[in-house]
């Protein structure tokens, strides 16, 4: 169970590569993810990462940061290639929900786009990247979809909220398990 967490933990470092250059021109989906922690923050690219879950293929930089991890390739690529499957109805029930709105709330501090000043603009990319990325992957989501479908260039990932979070849980599959099979059998059956 703690191997779980503390390679989700180290997933996240992996991203760290370069500086974040600022625009905010008009985007269909997100082109790349700036980790911040602490002080420092570095960006990749989504595109570089889609090659590497799909091929396990990495640029140089990416292939640097993951010898850094210590975390075997093929473990990395199945965090990212995991899939859940979901309608997008009923994904859109359980954003717009009551346990939806705390789950979105909650992870607008981890997940959110550059300059949002509050909740509700992370809430809404949040749903949008959802529903999006489920379109994408025809009816399933994993990783990729998800930032694929993030509606601005850039998305942020914070690691100081991140690790707060992953200390509370057992492992990321316990949260993802409550989050995707609890509320939905409830849905479903309404």
């Amino acid at each position: 169970m703690k191997l779980n967490k503390f390679l989700i933990v180290k997933i996240i470092f992996i991203f760290i590569s370069s500086q974040l250059i600022f625009n905010v021109s008009k985007v269909k989906a997100a082109e790349e993810i700036k980790i911040v922690y602490s002080l420092f923050s570095r960006t990749i690219k989504v595109s570089s990462l889609k090659k590497f879950a799909e091929e396990g293929n990495s640029t140089k930089k990416l292939k640097k940061i993951l010898r850094a991890t210590g975390s075997p390739d093929k473990e990395i690529r199945s965090v990212l290639n995991k899939k859940f499957e979901i309608p997008i109805i009923i994904a859109s029930k359980l954003l717009y929900s009551e346990i939806g709105n705390i789950f979105l709330t909650r992870l607008s501090y981890i997940i959110h786009p550059p300059k949002a000043d509050d909740e509700r603009t992370g809430m809404l990319a949040l749903r949008a990247s959802v529903v999006q990325g489920i379109k994408i992957g025809n009816g399933k989501i994993n990783l990729i979809n998800f930032f694929e479908g993030y509606p601005t260039k850039t998305v942020i990932l914070d690691v100081n909220a991140l690790s707060k979070v992953m200390n509370k849980v057992e492992s990321i599959s316990e949260l993802l398990d409550f989050f995707t099979n609890s509320p939905l059998e409830k849905i479903k059956t309404n």
